[in-house]
Protein backbone atom coordinates (compact mmCIF):
# COMPACT_ATOMS: atom_id res chain seq x y z
CA UNK A 1 0.00 0.00 0.00
CA UNK A 2 3.20 2.49 0.93
CA UNK A 3 4.28 2.25 -2.76
CA UNK A 4 0.89 3.03 -3.93
CA UNK A 5 0.91 6.75 -3.20
CA UNK A 6 1.82 8.85 -5.88
CA UNK A 7 1.19 12.42 -3.86
CA UNK A 8 4.47 13.54 -4.93
CA UNK A 9 5.47 12.02 -7.51
CA UNK A 10 6.21 14.11 -11.25
CA UNK A 11 5.52 11.73 -14.42
CA UNK A 12 7.32 13.97 -17.46
CA UNK A 13 5.37 15.00 -20.40
CA UNK A 14 4.18 17.33 -23.09
CA UNK A 15 0.59 17.13 -22.92
CA UNK A 16 -1.31 20.13 -22.79
CA UNK A 17 -1.65 19.71 -19.48
CA UNK A 18 2.06 19.65 -19.11
CA UNK A 19 2.43 22.93 -20.72
CA UNK A 20 0.19 25.10 -18.95
CA UNK A 21 1.74 27.77 -16.46
CA UNK A 22 2.00 25.76 -12.48
CA UNK A 23 -0.23 28.95 -11.52
CA UNK A 24 -2.53 28.02 -13.95
CA UNK A 25 -2.65 25.14 -12.49
CA UNK A 26 -2.68 25.51 -8.98
CA UNK A 27 -5.59 27.85 -9.26
CA UNK A 28 -7.70 25.42 -10.90
CA UNK A 29 -6.61 22.74 -8.51
CA UNK A 30 -8.21 25.64 -5.78
CA UNK A 31 -11.49 26.36 -8.00
CA UNK A 32 -12.06 22.37 -8.74
CA UNK A 33 -12.13 21.33 -4.97
CA UNK A 34 -14.33 24.73 -3.67
CA UNK A 35 -16.39 23.84 -7.12
CA UNK A 36 -16.42 19.58 -5.64
CA UNK A 37 -17.77 20.96 -2.16
CA UNK A 38 -20.35 23.96 -3.25
CA UNK A 39 -21.71 20.88 -5.97
CA UNK A 40 -24.77 19.25 -4.10
CA UNK A 41 -26.87 17.60 -7.37
CA UNK A 42 -25.92 14.66 -9.52
CA UNK A 43 -26.57 16.92 -12.32
CA UNK A 44 -23.62 18.78 -11.32
CA UNK A 45 -21.26 16.34 -10.19
CA UNK A 46 -21.98 14.82 -13.64
CA UNK A 47 -20.23 17.94 -15.38
CA UNK A 48 -17.57 17.52 -12.71
CA UNK A 49 -16.75 13.88 -13.49
CA UNK A 50 -16.74 14.70 -17.04
CA UNK A 51 -14.23 16.87 -16.74
CA UNK A 52 -12.11 15.30 -14.83
CA UNK A 53 -12.24 12.54 -17.39
CA UNK A 54 -11.46 14.94 -20.32
CA UNK A 55 -8.22 16.33 -18.25
CA UNK A 56 -6.58 13.17 -17.09
CA UNK A 57 -7.17 11.86 -21.13
CA UNK A 58 -5.29 15.25 -21.95
CA UNK A 59 -2.41 14.88 -19.78
CA UNK A 60 -1.42 11.37 -20.71
CA UNK A 61 -1.07 10.22 -17.40
CA UNK A 62 -1.26 6.53 -17.07
CA UNK A 63 -4.93 5.56 -15.63
CA UNK A 64 -3.09 3.34 -13.31
CA UNK A 65 -1.36 6.21 -11.72
CA UNK A 66 -4.69 7.58 -10.73
CA UNK A 67 -5.78 4.12 -9.39
CA UNK A 68 -2.65 3.83 -7.19
CA UNK A 69 -3.52 7.38 -5.61
CA UNK A 70 -7.13 5.96 -4.68
CA UNK A 71 -6.14 2.44 -3.34
CA UNK A 72 -5.09 4.12 -0.37
CA UNK A 73 -8.20 5.57 0.64
CA UNK A 74 -10.55 3.22 -0.02
CA UNK A 75 -11.11 1.84 3.59
CA UNK A 76 -11.70 5.95 4.12
CA UNK A 77 -13.99 6.29 1.50
CA UNK A 78 -15.72 3.18 2.85
CA UNK A 79 -16.47 4.29 6.16
CA UNK A 80 -16.93 7.72 5.37
CA UNK A 81 -20.32 6.34 3.15
CA UNK A 82 -21.27 3.76 5.79
CA UNK A 83 -21.41 6.52 8.55
CA UNK A 84 -23.49 8.98 6.38
CA UNK A 85 -25.81 6.11 5.29
CA UNK A 86 -26.49 4.77 8.95
CA UNK A 87 -26.31 8.09 11.09
CA UNK A 88 -28.26 10.77 8.81
CA UNK A 89 -31.58 10.88 8.50
CA UNK A 90 -33.96 12.70 6.64
CA UNK A 91 -36.72 12.09 3.87
CA UNK A 92 -38.68 8.38 3.06
CA UNK A 93 -37.63 5.71 4.76
CA UNK A 94 -35.40 2.85 1.84
CA UNK A 95 -34.48 -0.19 4.41
CA UNK A 96 -35.48 -0.86 7.85
CA UNK A 97 -34.27 -4.18 10.09
CA UNK A 98 -34.81 -4.03 13.92
CA UNK A 99 -32.78 -1.44 15.26
CA UNK A 100 -31.19 -0.33 11.34
CA UNK A 101 -33.19 2.08 9.06
CA UNK A 102 -31.54 3.91 6.23
CA UNK A 103 -33.00 7.07 4.93
CA UNK A 104 -32.67 8.28 1.29
CA UNK A 105 -31.19 11.98 2.99
CA UNK A 106 -28.44 9.20 4.37
CA UNK A 107 -27.97 7.19 0.99
CA UNK A 108 -27.87 10.50 -0.87
CA UNK A 109 -25.31 12.21 1.26
CA UNK A 110 -22.88 9.09 1.02
CA UNK A 111 -22.66 9.10 -2.46
CA UNK A 112 -21.48 13.07 -2.31
CA UNK A 113 -18.63 12.54 0.24
CA UNK A 114 -17.70 9.32 -1.66
CA UNK A 115 -17.69 11.26 -5.03
CA UNK A 116 -16.22 14.25 -3.13
CA UNK A 117 -13.55 11.85 -1.84
CA UNK A 118 -12.65 10.45 -5.13
CA UNK A 119 -12.84 13.41 -7.57
CA UNK A 120 -10.44 15.35 -4.87
CA UNK A 121 -7.77 12.79 -4.57
CA UNK A 122 -7.81 12.76 -8.80
CA UNK A 123 -7.87 16.44 -9.09
CA UNK A 124 -4.70 16.93 -6.29
CA UNK A 125 -2.75 13.73 -7.71
CA UNK A 126 -3.08 15.47 -11.30
CA UNK A 127 -1.36 18.83 -9.96
CA UNK A 128 1.36 16.75 -8.56
CA UNK A 129 1.90 14.22 -11.50
CA UNK A 130 1.83 16.97 -14.20
CA UNK A 131 3.96 19.64 -12.24
CA UNK A 132 7.58 19.36 -11.53
CA UNK A 133 8.89 20.41 -7.84
CA UNK A 134 10.73 23.32 -9.45
CA UNK A 135 7.66 24.80 -11.42
CA UNK A 136 5.14 24.27 -8.26
CA UNK A 137 7.73 25.81 -6.20
CA UNK A 138 7.95 28.77 -8.46
CA UNK A 139 3.80 28.97 -9.05
CA UNK A 140 2.71 28.87 -5.36
CA UNK A 141 5.87 31.48 -4.88
CA UNK A 142 4.55 33.99 -7.66
CA UNK A 143 0.76 33.16 -6.21
CA UNK A 144 2.00 34.41 -2.84
CA UNK A 145 4.11 37.18 -3.34
CA UNK A 146 1.33 39.48 -3.45
CA UNK A 147 0.95 38.85 0.20
CA UNK A 148 4.88 39.61 0.88
CA UNK A 149 3.63 43.44 1.34
CA UNK A 150 2.19 42.29 4.75
CA UNK A 151 5.07 40.41 5.99
CA UNK A 152 4.34 36.50 4.63
CA UNK A 153 7.55 35.10 3.74
CA UNK A 154 6.49 34.20 0.36
CA UNK A 155 9.96 31.96 -0.74
CA UNK A 156 10.54 30.37 2.11
CA UNK A 157 6.89 28.94 2.29
CA UNK A 158 6.72 27.98 -1.00
CA UNK A 159 9.96 26.25 -0.81
CA UNK A 160 8.95 24.68 2.66
CA UNK A 161 5.50 22.66 0.66
CA UNK A 162 7.37 21.46 -2.40
CA UNK A 163 10.12 20.16 -0.20
CA UNK A 164 7.26 18.37 1.84
CA UNK A 165 5.83 17.17 -1.32
CA UNK A 166 8.91 16.12 -3.09
CA UNK A 167 10.26 13.61 0.06
CA UNK A 168 6.80 12.53 0.21
CA UNK A 169 7.73 9.17 -2.16
CA UNK A 170 11.50 9.42 -0.69
CA UNK A 171 10.14 8.60 2.78
CA UNK A 172 7.32 6.11 1.62
CA UNK A 173 10.00 4.03 -0.18
CA UNK A 174 11.90 4.62 3.29
CA UNK A 175 9.46 2.76 5.20
CA UNK A 176 8.94 0.23 3.00
CA UNK A 177 12.56 -0.53 3.40
CA UNK A 178 12.59 -0.34 6.84
CA UNK A 179 9.46 -2.47 7.20
CA UNK A 180 10.91 -5.09 5.22
CA UNK A 181 13.97 -5.44 7.26
CA UNK A 182 12.44 -5.59 10.59
CA UNK A 183 10.02 -7.99 9.12
CA UNK A 184 12.73 -9.72 8.20
CA UNK A 185 14.07 -9.38 12.19
CA UNK A 186 10.53 -11.26 13.09
CA UNK A 187 8.99 -8.23 13.65
CA UNK A 188 4.99 -8.21 13.17
CA UNK A 189 2.78 -5.34 12.14
CA UNK A 190 -0.36 -7.01 11.41
CA UNK A 191 -1.53 -9.81 14.15
CA UNK A 192 -2.68 -8.66 17.48
CA UNK A 193 -4.88 -6.03 18.69
CA UNK A 194 -4.78 -1.96 18.51
CA UNK A 195 -2.37 -1.34 21.49
CA UNK A 196 -0.42 -4.55 20.13
CA UNK A 197 -0.26 -2.61 16.62
CA UNK A 198 0.75 0.54 17.89
CA UNK A 199 3.83 -0.89 20.21
CA UNK A 200 4.80 -2.64 16.96
CA UNK A 201 5.31 0.60 15.40
CA UNK A 202 8.06 1.84 17.17
CA UNK A 203 10.66 -0.24 16.02
CA UNK A 204 9.67 1.21 12.56
CA UNK A 205 8.89 4.87 13.66
CA UNK A 206 12.57 5.61 15.06
CA UNK A 207 14.78 4.50 12.20
CA UNK A 208 12.29 6.28 10.26
CA UNK A 209 12.48 9.77 12.57
CA UNK A 210 16.70 9.10 12.48
CA UNK A 211 16.39 9.09 8.46
CA UNK A 212 14.31 11.72 8.15
CA UNK A 213 16.37 14.04 10.21
CA UNK A 214 19.75 12.89 8.30
CA UNK A 215 17.90 14.02 5.38
CA UNK A 216 16.78 16.81 6.00
CA UNK A 217 20.58 17.75 7.66
CA UNK A 218 21.88 16.59 4.40
CA UNK A 219 19.20 18.86 2.00
CA UNK A 220 20.29 21.70 4.42
CA UNK A 221 23.88 21.48 4.22
CA UNK A 222 23.49 21.00 0.36
CA UNK A 223 21.92 23.91 0.07
CA UNK A 224 24.42 25.88 2.10
CA UNK A 225 27.29 24.78 -0.34
CA UNK A 226 25.51 26.08 -2.86
CA UNK A 227 25.19 29.35 -1.15
CA UNK A 228 21.50 29.09 -1.01
CA UNK A 229 19.97 32.40 1.09
CA UNK A 230 16.80 32.96 0.16
CA UNK A 231 15.00 34.59 -2.47
CA UNK A 232 16.02 37.69 -2.68
CA UNK A 233 17.98 38.24 -5.78
CA UNK A 234 17.38 35.12 -7.00
CA UNK A 235 16.75 34.65 -11.03
CA UNK A 236 15.43 31.85 -13.06
CA UNK A 237 16.60 30.29 -15.97
CA UNK A 238 12.66 29.73 -16.97
CA UNK A 239 10.41 32.49 -16.41
CA UNK A 240 6.80 31.96 -16.32
CA UNK A 241 4.96 33.37 -19.12
CA UNK A 242 0.84 32.51 -19.08
CA UNK A 243 -0.02 31.94 -22.99
CA UNK A 244 -3.31 30.96 -24.93
CA UNK A 245 -3.49 27.45 -23.36
CA UNK A 246 -3.81 28.86 -19.90
CA UNK A 247 -6.18 31.54 -21.43
CA UNK A 248 -7.99 28.12 -22.67
CA UNK A 249 -8.08 26.52 -19.32
CA UNK A 250 -9.38 28.83 -17.21
CA UNK A 251 -12.33 29.38 -19.62
CA UNK A 252 -13.18 25.86 -19.34
CA UNK A 253 -12.44 25.84 -15.29
CA UNK A 254 -15.31 28.93 -15.58
CA UNK A 255 -17.45 26.75 -17.51
CA UNK A 256 -17.33 24.03 -15.44
CA UNK A 257 -18.19 26.47 -12.41
CA UNK A 258 -21.28 27.90 -14.12
CA UNK A 259 -22.54 24.53 -15.30
CA UNK A 260 -22.16 23.01 -12.30
CA UNK A 261 -23.38 25.75 -10.27
CA UNK A 262 -25.53 26.42 -11.92
CA UNK A 263 -27.40 22.76 -12.19
CA UNK A 264 -28.59 23.44 -8.52
CA UNK A 265 -31.17 26.18 -10.13
CA UNK A 266 -32.53 23.98 -12.98
CA UNK A 267 -35.78 22.29 -12.47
Amino acid sequence: MIKDITLGQYIPGDSFVHKLDPRTKILISLIYIIDLFIVNNFKGYAFIVLFTGVAVIVSKVPFKYIYKGLKPIFILILITALLNIFMTSGGRIVFKWHFITIYEQGLKLAAFMVIRLIFLIIGTSLLTLTTSPIELTDGIEKLLNPFKKIGLPAHELAMMMTIALRFIPTLMDETDKIMKAQMARGADFESGNIMQRAKSLIPLLVPLFISSFRRADELAMAMEARCYRGGEGRTRMKQLKFSQRDVVACIVIMLLVATSVGSRFWI
